[in-house]
């Protein structure tokens, strides 16, 4: 048993770590599998679960018997923070060079931010500025839910329920963000479990549309007449509203700027920086924070008690942003006497673009003429923004309230 053992340290880890450790590694190598296989199928956004699970599986499946009789991998170590033993096991593992020097500090956030800002058409916004700012305001209900639910009914610290709150607002890199500045304990498994959610919007949403629009509705076209802006004028607006929001929200100054420049990119029309924030960067990061996402999730972080507060702040913080969303959009449907079409509203919670194309589909299904995909995106951008400055305002004023 022991030369058997010594052979083939990945199984024989199983009998050593416990049975709770064993079954959790198990579930998490399963899930890995249907995650991956999912993104494979599109179900689930393939440029994050495709990585991520292979990650989740690869990472319980080559535990080993480290030189200090504890059981552990050569991928990485989230939880090393002495000087010393970091620039040694920086040597070893092979993910912890990537994960200290563009995770843990939030870089690869803001470097999926500039991709963002270089695929978004700040027209769309402009077009029905007022109504995208507040189709966005609506769908941040979920976030500011979630944050009364975790402090008043878990008995949360305010800063960890204010990071997992910010789930609510359906944007990856700014959970990541938030939760380092604000609850960096919880950083790994909040990250962990906003992406999954995340990627659970392409399944759960199109049937809470279903649930709150019902189907003679969903078919409604809107007229948009993109304003004829001129270039200046957007380049302007843009800088001007980068600066200001910059001076308001210095602590989410580093994701307002990233988000702005690749805006701004586009704008000026510099193509080499354009295709190399939209091809080259956007794609080498998401797919290196998908891959760290799969790598991290170990057992030990799924048998971490405040997981299971997560999971249901989470999930209640993305339903009740959509259910905001949805109400926003029948907001403007009564506003403009059934002139707007309400599934619009699922756009305003920021999960670039995926949010927007699910209200375009939810209403070709109905008619296939109608086009509300430019309204959307300028509810999916102001989304972006107002997340932005929820997460300013938390990582700002918690501090003062602890």
């Amino acid at each position: 048993m022991e030369f058997f053992i010594q052979l083939f340290p990945g199984i024989g880890t199983f009998f050593y770590g416990g049975a709770a450790v064993a079954m959790a590694r198990l579930f998490l190598m399963a899930l890995g599998f249907v995650l991956a296989y999912q993104g494979f199928k599109r179900n689930l956004e393939p440029l994050i679960m495709v990585p991520m699970g292979i990650g989740m599986i690869a990472v319980n499946a080559a535990q080993m018997f480290l030189d200090d009789g504890s059981i552990g991998t050569l991928f990485l170590n989230p939880l090393v923070s002495d000087h010393t033993e970091l620039l040694t096991i920086m040597q070893i593992d092979f993910l912890q060079p990537i994960y200290n020097l563009t995770f843990s500090n939030g870089l690869i956030a803001c470097l999926v931010f500039m991709g963002i800002g270089a695929r978004s058409e700040i027209s769309f916004l402009l077009a029905r500025p007022w109504t995208c700012i507040t189709i966005a305001l609506f769908a941040e209900l979920g976030t500011f839910a979630a944050l009364i639910l975790g402090v008043g009914v878990f008995h949360l610290d305010v800063g960890q329920a204010a990071a997992i709150a910010t789930i609510g607002g359906a944007d990856g890199p700014m959970v990541l963000f938030t939760s380092l500045m604000l609850a960096p304990e919880l950083f790994v498994p909040i990250s962990i479990i906003a992406y999954l959610y995340l990627s659970l919007t392409y399944g759960g949403y199109p049937w809470l549309i279903r649930l709150l629009v019902p189907k003679k509705y969903r078919g409604i076209d809107v007229e948009v007449y993109p304003p004829d802006v001129p270039q200046k004028t957007k380049f302007i607006f843009i800088v001007v509203t980068c600066g200001a929001l910059c001076l308001l929200l210095p602590m989410a100054a580093p994701l307002i700027f990233s988000f702005f420049v690749g805006v701004a990119v586009k704008e000026a029309e510099i193509e080499s920086y354009q295709k190399m924030m939209e091809d080259v960067i956007t794609y080498v990061s998401t797919f290196f924070l998908g891959l760290l996402l799969g790598c991290l999730c170990e057992a030990s972080t799924i048998l971490n008690p405040a997981v299971i507060v997560i999971l249901i702040l989470g999930i209640l913080a993305l339903a009740i942003s959509g259910i905001g969303g949805l109400l926003g959009g029948w907001f403007f449907y009564k506003l403009g006497k059934g002139e707007f079409n309400p599934v619009i509203g699922i756009a305003g919670v920021s999960c670039v673009p995926t949010t927007a194309k699910l209200a375009q589909h939810a209403a070709e299904e109905e008619n296939p003429f109608a086009m509300i995909l430019p309204v959307a995106m300028g509810a999916n951008i102001c989304g972006v923004i107002t997340s932005a400055i929820v997460a300013g305002v938390f990582v700002t004023t918690i501090g003062l309230v602890k």
